[in-house]
């Protein structure tokens, strides 16, 4: 009876536990970057570094897209256009 139990109560935790996950951008929108780091670039698909965002700063996704990289306006301290990985923001 006590395993049972502690099984249901594992499975009623694991059900109700939401982990944080990062999205895609969407044109148009100022999007809270939600990765530890995001490197900012010159171009797409890896081109030179030019700064990094921070969780929770932020990037004004302008587009287009490239790849798996997009395109906008880095602000805080690089306040710049440039390039980042998509799928990072929260």
């Amino acid at each position: 009876m006590r395993a049972a139990a502690a099984l249901a109560a594992a499975v009623a935790l694991v059900a109700t536990a939401t982990p944080a996950h990062a999205a895609n951008g969407t044109i148009g929108q100022r999007e809270t970057v939600c990765a530890d780091d995001l490197y900012v670039r010159t171009a797409p698909n890896d081109g030179p570094w030019m700064g990094t965002l921070y969780r929770g700063q932020t990037f004004l996704v302008k587009g287009p897209k490239s790849g798996s990289y997009i395109y906008g306006f880095a602000y805080g301290h690089i306040n710049a256009n440039g390039w980042v990985a998509d799928g990072w923001f929260c």
